[in-house]
């Protein structure tokens, strides 16, 4: 059963998971993963019909979803897959149903950067489309990490991260016109570090 499971599902967020569970993302056919590392999370959407596409700043990376796509779909041309930041995507606007950023804004340098991330995830995505991130925040740590400015903080885990609270997301949300399709969610690790889920539907 477990290796049915992984190789349906791969090593999926199980965030993400929860969403496929719920049908959330049936009729969707355009995904991005932006930031997609080796494409832990592209696995069942390469299997299931999807047009899948996905960027990341590292070229083993990219180099590693293609060879994951052509393993799992030879229906997928392999340029949809690029070298390039979050903040600085080549792709049309409007163009994706599903954006996935999943553990990366966390790597923002200062708010800017945070900022210009966030507005090229929301510039691509559709009309109606939903945008699904993973990202480390404060929230239930508040008194245990230490601001080394820029938005950036100290985690009690020794790293050092781009932190947001449920203010700074709920702010974006109606900046961009978005509402939540999901309440936000928050996993605290024993105190060391906090993630956060947060997931937005473009209106």
């Amino acid at each position: 059963m477990q290796n049915n499971l992984q190789q349906s599902f791969g090593n999926i967020d199980i965030y993400l998971f929860d969403q496929l569970l719920k049908g959330r993302f049936d009729h969707c056919e355009t995904v991005l993963d932006a930031g997609c590392g080796g494409g832990r999370n592209l696995v069942y959407f390469m299997q299931n019909g999807f047009d899948v596409y996905g960027t990341d700043q590292s070229a083993e990376a990219v180099e590693a979803v293609k060879q994951l796509s052509a393993k799992l779909s030879s229906t997928h041309a392999l340029n949809k897959f690029r070298v390039s930041g979050v903040e600085d995507m080549p792709w049309a606007d409007n163009h994706f149903d599903l954006v996935i950023c999943s553990a990366v804004l966390h790597f923002a340098k200062n708010e800017q950067h945070f900022d210009n991330m966030v507005r090229s995830l929301w510039r691509v995505l559709k009309p109606g489309g939903y945008l699904f991130a993973r990202l480390a925040s404060d929230i239930g740590i508040e008194e245990l990490v230490a601001s080394t400015g820029n938005g950036r903080y100290l985690l009690p885990d020794g790293s050092e991260r781009f932190l947001v609270n449920e203010q700074t997301l709920l702010r974006y949300t109606a900046e961009l016109g978005g509402s939540l399709y999901e309440p936000i969610k928050t996993t605290n690790v024993q105190n060391l570090r906090c993630m956060t889920t947060w997931c937005v539907q473009k209106q």
